[in-house]
């Protein structure tokens, strides 16, 4: 047979597109040509499928080979074609089943001796293909883990394509193949617990509201007071990921390529301040990469030192905090990726971090404190609900430890579900994400509960944004008490704990 096809899938972003992999083989001039809008380095599969396909026991014709990948207008990126295009072109061979190579969609790259290495991505394109009909794929040994964490799909795994071959009916002898029986799947128990931190009751209590009802929170207070140590902590009273959060983080991660697996623990990332806006919120060239801030999905982003991060990077996360997610535009098209986390800040009070130590004596110059916390913009300090001051520990409260993160949990836990059937037949599951909008056209409290608010907004001391995210606080501490609704002292301390007057 001189015509042949097979299935892969092209990514942008976590958007798949299905792609027709044609192959022709005809008695013209010996020639490998690939058409249908491939780069750079998908251009050069040409010569890792000739070489891979002679060392599988598999040469090819010495004719014109034409392989097209259709649509021709979707751009193709990347070396997780070369699997599609060797079986494309032994099924146009004749050395392998049309029939059976058409039934399958492949991914993998190809090494110069046929065997199939992992790639990126493998979990997203799963995804985006069973969204659009297709359940049958092929994929490297090493990324069947991730593949089979998807349900109503079957996969087969190979480690060389020799062992591709024989699946598709070719007489060779193939290679033996390797087998993987460990799971991606695991629930990632934490090791740290909020026991480990003596003497900060207070803010470990502050810290459950934050979790209750994912709220944003900025921790400021001296070097060694223990604002890294209770920020760490956070996702060890987080509930569990549900199996389709755990999914969506791990398309992100398998993206970017990083090692791991379904994790049902709550991602934890910290990223240094020298970072950059696009190492946090995403970019690349040509191909867009999902940032920290996506890799964060459905977790905590720890910004230690919130301050000496550069003015740009901080800014960017403006937009996402609000949104839940973040769009990457370039020449070839715009890249949507989630970014629904919880923004823990940690600063210290002023550049040498002492101005409220009373042991040590601060060195810094008025102008020089103003300054270093006013590049924690007004934008986006708004956008933040919880902020604390924490305090070294005194003495005598340095051998009192602190509850255990299981007994915290079940808090977060309880008061998550007391509020979920005033959520139920919303589309937030969450107090913090809630639209402020329909928070006071639908929940506003009675008006002697809501009316500290109220005094704030009316003297400036609070923008529309910062009443709302008062409201939304205010409901988590009703829900942590279970009651239906929020009263004064309910109000009056989520003010507080925002940092706003009374008035």
């Amino acid at each position: 047979m001189a015509l042949a096809k097979t299935m892969a899938v092209a990514l942008f972003g976590l958007n798949g597109t299905l792609i027709d992999v044609e192959a022709d083989i005809s008695s013209n001039l010996p020639n490998f040509i690939l058409v249908g809008l491939p780069d750079a380095s998908l251009s050069e599969a040409t010569s890792r499928v000739r070489a891979a396909c002679s060392n599988s026991g598999l040469p090819l014709p010495g004719r014109r080979i034409t392989v097209n990948l259709s649509p021709a207008a979707v751009p193709k990126r990347g070396s997780s074609f070369d699997l599609a295009i060797a079986v494309a072109v032994l099924a146009a061979a004749g050395s392998i089943s049309s029939e059976t190579a058409g039934a399958w969609l492949h991914i993998g790259e190809l090494a110069l001796d046929g065997s199939i290495r992992r790639v990126n991505g493998v979990l997203p394109s799963i995804l985006a293909a069973k969204e659009l009909g297709w359940d049958h794929f092929v994929v490297p040994v090493e990324n069947l883990a991730e593949a089979e964490a998807i349900e109503g799909v079957r996969v087969e795994s190979f480690d060389h394509l020799s062992q591709v071959a024989a699946f598709h009916g070719s007489s060779i002898e193939a290679r033996e193949r390797a087998i993987r029986t460990e799971s991606l799947a695991s629930s990632s128990a934490s090791a740290l617990c909020y026991s480990d931190v003596l003497g900060q009751a207070e803010v470990v209590d502050a810290m459950v509201i934050a979790a209750t009802g994912g709220h944003h929170l900025l921790m400021v207070g001296s070097p060694g007071s223990g604002k890294t140590m209770i920020a760490e902590r956070l996702p060890t009273i987080l509930p569990e990921l549900t199996a389709e959060q755990a999914i969506e983080t791990a398309a992100v991660e398998s993206l970017s390529g990083l090692p791991g697996g379904i994790s049902f623990l709550p991602p934890f990332r910290a990223p240094h301040h020298n970072s950059s806006a696009s190492s946090l919120i995403g970019g690349g060239l040509s191909v867009p990469r999902p940032g920290l801030i996506s890799l964060a999905h459905n977790g905590v982003l720890f910004l230690d030192e919130a301050p000496e991060f550069q003015q740009p990077a901080l800014e960017a996360l403006r937009q996402p905090l609000e949104s839940g997610e973040v769009f990457i535009s370039r020449a070839s098209g715009v890249a949507k990726f989630p970014a629904s986390f919880q923004l823990v800040m940690a600063a210290n009070p002023c550049p040498c971090g002492f101005a409220w130590d009373p042991n040590k004596q601060c060195k810094c110059v008025e102008p020089a404190k103003s300054r270093y916390l006013n590049r924690l913009s007004g934008p986006l300090l708004d956008r933040i609900d919880m902020s604390l001051k924490v305090n070294n520990v005194p003495k005598a409260l340095q051998k009192v430890r602190g509850k255990p993160s299981s007994e915290l949990r079940e808090l977060v836990i309880a008061g998550r579900q007391w509020g979920a059937e005033r959520l139920a037949k919303t589309p937030w599951r969450l107090n913090a994400q809630v639209p402020g909008a329909y928070l006071r056209r639908h929940w506003k409290p009675s008006g002697s509960a809501a009316a500290g608010l109220d005094r704030a907004l009316e003297r400036g001391l609070l923008s529309m944004r910062g009443y709302d995210r008062c409201l939304r606080l205010a409901y988590t501490l009703a829900d942590l008490d279970q009651t239906a609704s929020p009263t004064a002292e309910h109000v009056a301390r989520a003010m507080f704990l925002r940092g706003a007057e009374l008035g």
